[in-house]
């Protein structure tokens, strides 16, 4: 399974990455292949400075080796070894009425010290950060979620939006980072959902991506915006990256398993703001967002 779902993210990077250039249509990813000292490694793409796309990377990673104490115990397990890979995106366009999108899949194995595997499971999702409210971007977001979902199991996806709308929470603002999406994690194998059936799953959502961000951000990425539109957009940027830094569970992995620190940090967009105690104008379109935020809605 691991070679198999390996196998599939790297495929997957080709065409998502071949997917946002054709979007931005002036910048190229660059790649930067890297090396794990304890085991493993990746092949991380960024993008910067491009037409529609200010920042982004879509990258992946099979790192393995001796669990680090630190996500022993987390896991709440001894000295036991572990292959982890995944592909992890993030794009920040230039407009601020084009929303940032994140996304990531993974699949985790555990080993004892003779090499039986003790423990595997897949998690990822996708989830949508707008800065300007447009409705019909959210449901059109999270309709091919739910699509992508329904084809598997129509539980899915009211499972695994209500996740992610816990997850992507900012629990020291009190607001949610975005919109939401997808969110699962510890998808084990069962008698009703064997490994195979989840990979099928995992990789259904992670084929849906570009269906899923490319027609909003082709919408929005030449509308007109002034630039108290991209102040707020770098105020509501630094919400972003609080969450990334204080809450992100996949941060706190890489940075406990001697990650890539050039690649774990680049979801952090290139320009931000922190204004003291900054409240949108009663009435805005800006407040309208913050009160979603603040209230997480079904959008279907």
């Amino acid at each position: 399974m691991k070679n198999k779902f390996y196998t599939y993210i790297q495929n997957l990077q080709d065409t998502i990455v071949a997917g946002l250039e054709a979007v931005d249509g002036q910048a190229k990813f660059r790649e930067d292949l890297w090396d794990r000292p304890e085991g493993g490694g990746g092949r991380t793409r960024v993008i910067e400075n491009g037409a529609v796309i200010e920042k982004g990377g879509v990258n992946i990673s099979a790192v393995h080796g001796k669990l680090p104490e630190a996500m022993q115990a987390y896991f709440n397990v001894g000295d036991v070894d572990f292959f982890a890979c995944g592909l992890s995106l993030v794009i920040h366009p230039k407009n601020p009425m084009a929303p940032t999108v994140h996304a990531n899949w993974r699949y985790f194995e555990m080993y004892d010290k003779a090499g039986n595997t003790i423990n595997s499971w897949f998690g990822g999702g996708q989830d949508l950060t707008p800065y300007y409210l447009f409705e019909e971007d959210a449901k059109h977001f999270h309709q091919t979620c739910k699509n992508a979902c329904d084809k598997h199991n129509p539980e899915f996806y009211p499972k695994f939006k209500k996740q992610c709308d816990a997850y992507f929470w900012n629990a020291h603002r009190d607001e949610a980072r975005g919109i939401g999406g997808l969110f699962f994690d510890h998808c084990k194998a069962t008698e009703q959902m064997p490994m195979e059936n989840w990979f099928n799953f995992v990789s259904e959502v992670g084929n849906s991506f570009l269906e899923a961000y490319v027609p909003i951000l082709e919408k929005r990425k030449n509308l007109p915006y002034t630039p108290e539109n991209r102040t707020w957009q770098e105020i509501r940027r630094g919400r972003y990256v609080e969450f990334n830094l204080v809450h992100d569970k996949g941060t706190l992995f890489g940075l406990k398993t001697n990650g890539r620190m050039e690649s774990i940090l680049m979801s952090l967009p290139p320009h931000v703001q922190w204004v003291y105690n900054h409240h949108p104008e009663a009435g805005s379109e800006e407040e309208k967002l913050v009160h979603i935020l603040m209230n997480p809605k079904d959008w279907i």
